[in-house]
């Protein structure tokens, strides 16, 4: 079945070399390949007319002038060409819907206007442009912590909003390393990826990769994920249930002298990819309900709890956020210590105990969660179930 919806990745090759070139060749006596036989009529009305829109950047004229090209020309860019050539061999509908993500730079502003227009004079729908933060050439490590980051982000909230199903990834334009990100998006979470090299005469498909992401890790460690994926955590935060599993997902950034841990554009993509997996499964792998609930035992830690009121809420809350919850009791109380709130399987500990964080700011409890699972993996999907609803309930 072809795709009927296509996130595209947008380059700069409209625009450079092809257009910005574009009247030096038409004044040397050639057209739009460099050739130098005289040109018709017609055609030279019509590269005179893009040239000048594109002298005065009016960007609906050079889409409209595009529109009159054959779409298979060189010189209307990766994107066009790309497109074109992924309709023409069937791997899409003739009116797919067509994202094109583009850089946080000018130029990418202006390509991707362009674009949405040419596309949508061609009778696409929807078309949209969507910019992607901080994806731009000028600061290299901004590039790589944040902009490919945020790549993968709006791959995967088009991608979710539309289904895996309905949706191919067209990764010919833009920079060199949007190519294996869409690539690895692709393979977490099903979709397929096209690219089109410009010595190529049609676009290929790439072929599934032999790997595979652990989900049984995403369930264990989805606290982490999920704070990582608000904001950058210090490492004494995160240290006690580290994994080296985590390292591949994660960049490690020095703040005013302090080891910090931020998402990686990987690490994106595994929690996006596993997020939406588990909760297509989550009733397959949660364990069954619980026969009765049982009210929350906060017990006697020798330290006075200011926020004891509001942590009985909250743990009355948590044993009813899942079928599967019996009771939450209290182990462990710290007067200033704040933490992330979460899930997570106890570290350290000899057999899987599900504990719970609760923290005001300042004051932090720990507990455990006392579910109907007898299994680990039944375990590890409560876990990933309860950090889901705290996401949520946020």
């Amino acid at each position: 079945m072809p795709r009927t919806i296509v996130l595209c990745t947008v380059g700069t090759s409209l625009f450079y070399p092809n257009l910005a070139g574009l009247r030096k060749t038409l004044q040397e006596g050639g057209g739009a390949g460099n050739e130098k036989a005289a040109l018709p009529p017609e055609r030279r009305e019509i590269l005179e007319a893009l040239a000048s829109a594109y002298e005065q950047k009016d960007w609906p004229a050079v889409a409209t002038q595009l529109v009159r090209l054959p779409a298979s020309e060189r010189l209307c860019g990766a994107e066009i060409n790309s497109m074109h050539s992924l309709i023409q061999h069937g791997y899409v509908t003739g009116d797919c819907g067509v994202y094109f993500l583009h850089s946080d730079t000018p130029e990418g502003r202006a390509i991707g206007e362009v674009l949405r227009e040419a596309f949508r004079q061609r009778g696409h729908q929807p078309v949209e442009c969507v910019q992607v933060t901080d994806l731009q050439d000028s600061d290299p490590k901004l590039f790589r912590t944040k902009g490919l980051r945020n790549l993968a982000r709006e791959l995967s909230r088009i991608i979710r909003n539309h289904t895996a199903s309905a949706c191919a990834i067209n990764a010919t334009g833009g920079y060199k390393a949007q190519i294996a990100l869409a690539v690895l998006i692709g393979q977490a979470i099903h979709v397929p990826v096209y690219y089109m090299h410009e010595r190529f005469s049609e676009i290929i498909a790439f072929p599934p990769m032999p790997v595979a992401f652990d989900f049984d890790r995403w369930m264990q460690y989805s606290r982490v994920l999920y704070a990582l994926e608000k904001e950058p955590r210090p490492w004494t935060e995160l240290q006690e249930e580290w994994d080296e599993v985590l390292e591949g997902l994660t960049e490690v950034v020095d703040i005013d002298g302090e080891k910090w841990v931020e998402l990686s554009a990987t690490g994106q993509i595994f929690h996006d990819a596993f997020r939406e997996r588990f909760r297509s499964h989550r009733e397959m792998l949660l364990p069954p309900p619980a026969p009765r609930k049982e009210a929350p035992l906060i017990r006697d830690h020798s330290v006075t709890l200011k926020c004891r009121p509001e942590l009985e809420r909250y743990l009355q809350e948590v044993t009813q956020a899942l079928p599967c919850i019996q009771r939450c009791v209290t182990h462990y109380t710290h007067p200033d210590l704040p933490l992330p709130m979460g899930f997570r399987i106890k570290p350290k500990s000899d057999e899987l105990q599900i504990e719970g964080i609760y923290c005001n700011g300042r004051e932090t409890v720990k507990f455990f969660v006392h579910t109907t699972a007898e299994t680990d993996t039944q375990r590890r999907a409560v876990v990933a179930a309860l950090n889901e609803w705290l996401d949520r309930r946020k």
